[in-house]
């Protein structure tokens, strides 16, 4: 549920901020007031494509943003949201986009960056808007399908096929493996085996081409490495003047002084432990410079070593798929080594396998066409069902010559005379409409009037209702060409769909706008020389003037008033229907 919009900068917007309830939201206002910008900015948010000219003049960036509140039993957006490692906060989440004047845009979930393709992918889940614009879920054919089997009951048996479907694929992609492994499954295997026995016989040890490294380093630089430290041995612990010497006379003094004055006590105990560290330090540098000795060939061995496992990293350091892949020690030849002997051994029982994948797929198979029939039969049985109540519906909501269906066909029977099937079946569904007498039916996404489109998705919407787990449904022009008692009709079924759903309407008609629990002025005034739009919730004596404009195109006119006053009356939500201003 849509829980609060801002607005800022967004075409004739300057900074605005609307508070949303559940139930039936209604948008009114004069025509060009700033109703469909309020849209647009929310079908920007919902992932509709976009540029730069939908910044306010003077502006470098527009931006909108969302609280939307998600319930606990929408679970496929919980799931979509915990994949992505986005946690809700109160079971709301923060939706931001901006888009600059340089085109570039950005989208944040709870601060999180997301490509456009996610928003629209979560937002769809959430938000359903109809109208003129471009965001319609029930236009895509896969949800067609979708709908259908939540209408008939279903989905639990099209989610077990789409497993079968799943398993049945990738057995038939292991047995083509296997079967093209066999065609070249010698050369193969010995291309393989020369590679692990190449590995085995250099025994490469994860991090050693570091540590030879280090070992080459020390090795080409031996002569300067042991002068230096004959160096500094001579000046920590030979002779009279070295480091350790100096400590051991200052100690012995400060003990003598610490002696005669306390206050001495911590300096000298400092001294001792610099004294012990001096000690412990001489010893670990007479020990080095005691073991360091010369190898002749040496250098030569471990540069030799170096180029071995280079050589090995080049060939070996890569998934067996070929693809690139850096890697900065050993492992990834030891890897390579691992997955090679497992290819091998495959490779080695792969008509055992064979035989099994197979057989398994035959078994598979049946049950699948099996599955198959069932689900076709529900699915016609329900297609039925589906068109009648939505026609019924079409002729209360003022389209009586109309005629909705829900074609739902088999794919068709493949060479071997078995029925083809897609991941959720052997069916094709897809909803058709035609809305004059004697025109075809036709894809639902042909529908050329927003104001009819809007109807159809209503009904649809209506029947549906129940199963449907998107959580607001945005209408957008609804009323167009409609009026009187259809009028009527859609404002009763609106507010039937806003007792379980968030509902937002734009509306000219009163007739609709009475049915509203939250109804919302939009209004475009002259502020500092430039055209804003701002908005307004109505209550009371105030709606009860904006019903009178819709009308009569007169707020305060006493026929207009009397006329809203009974429609509010017979019609509107007591909610907001009081007496106060």
């Amino acid at each position: 549920m849509l829980e609060e919009l801002s607005i800022r900068n967004y075409a004739l917007i300057d900074n605005l901020s609307i508070s949303f309830d559940k139930g039936l939201n209604i948008l009114t206002g004069e025509t060009g007031a700033g109703k469909s910008i309020i849209v647009g900015s929310l079908s920007f948010l919902l992932g509709s494509k976009a540029d730069s000219d939908v910044i306010r003049s003077g502006c470098e960036e527009a931006g909108v943003s969302a609280v939307v509140r998600i319930s606990e039993s929408n679970t496929d957006v919980l799931e979509w949201l915990s994949g992505r490692d986005i946690a809700t906060e109160d079971q709301t989440i923060v939706v931001r986009r901006n888009i600059k004047t340089s085109g570039r845009s950005s989208i944040y979930v709870q601060n999180i960056p997301l490509p456009r393709g996610d928003l629209a992918e979560l937002m769809g889940m959430l938000f359903d808007l109809h109208g003129q614009h471009d965001h319609e879920s029930l236009m895509r054919k896969d949800m067609h399908r979708r709908c259908l089997d939540r209408f008939a009951g279903i989905e639990g048996d099209a989610a077990a096929f789409n497993g079968l479907f799943t398993a049945l694929t990738e057995k038939k992609k292991a047995l083509e493996l296997s079967l093209n492994s066999d065609r070249n499954r010698e050369e193969r295997i010995e291309l393989l085996s020369y590679a692990v026995d190449e590995i085995t016989r250099a025994a490469p040890k994860p991090g050693e081409s570091r540590e030879l490294e280090a070992e080459a380093q020390r090795l080409a630089s031996f002569e300067k490495l042991s002068r230096e430290t004959e160096h500094a041995s001579a000046f920590f612990f030979d002779g009279e003047g070295s480091v350790l010497n100096l400590a051991r006379k200052v100690r012995s003094s400060l003990e003598t002084a610490s002696a005669l004055d306390e206050s001495l006590a911590g300096i000298c105990k400092r001294m001792d432990d610099l004294y012990y560290e001096a000690e412990d330090l001489s010893e670990e540098l007479r020990n080095y410079r005691d073991g360091l000795f010369y190898e002749p060939g040496r250098l030569e061995e471990v540069e030799e070593r170096l180029g071995l496992l280079f050589r090995l990293k080049k060939k070996y350091s890569r998934p067996i798929d070929g693809a690139d892949r850096e890697t900065g020690d050993e492992g990834g030849i030891l890897a390579f080594k691992t997955r090679a002997e497992q290819e091998i051994e495959a490779l080695s029982q792969s008509e055992e396998n064979r035989e099994k994948l197979a057989t398994e797929i035959s078994g598979l198979e049946k049950t699948m066409a099996a599955k198959a029939a069932e689900l076709s039969a529900k699915r016609v049985e329900g297609a039925k069902k589906l068109g009648e109540q939505i026609n019924t519906l079409l002729m209360r909501l003022g389209m009586p010559k109309a005629r909705f269906a829900v074609n739902s066909v088999s794919k068709g029977k493949g060479p071997g005379g078995n029925l083809i099937c897609g991941p959720w079946g052997a069916d094709d569904v897809e909803f058709l409409f035609s809305a004059n007498p004697g025109e075809p039916l036709k894809e639902l996404a042909r529908i050329a009037s927003g104001g009819e489109l809007s109807r159809v998705m209503l009904a649809i919407k209506t029947i549906l209702a129940e199963t449907d787990r998107i959580e607001t449904l945005v209408f957008d022009e609804i009323d167009a060409g409609i009026g009187g008692e259809v009028a009527l009709a859609v404002g009763e079924y609106l507010e039937k769909m806003g007792a379980i759903k968030q509902i937002f309407c734009i509306t000219h008609l009163a007739s609709i706008a009475v049915r509203a629990e939250n109804h919302i002025r939009v209004e475009k005034k002259d502020a500092g020389g430039r055209t804003q739009t701002s908005v307004c919730l109505l209550s009371g004596k105030g709606r009860q003037e904006e019903i009178a404009r819709m009308l009569a195109g007169d707020s305060a006119g006493e026929a207009a008033l009397a006329h809203a006053d009974d429609l509010l009356s017979k019609y509107g939500c007591r909610r907001r229907n009081d007496n106060t201003s």
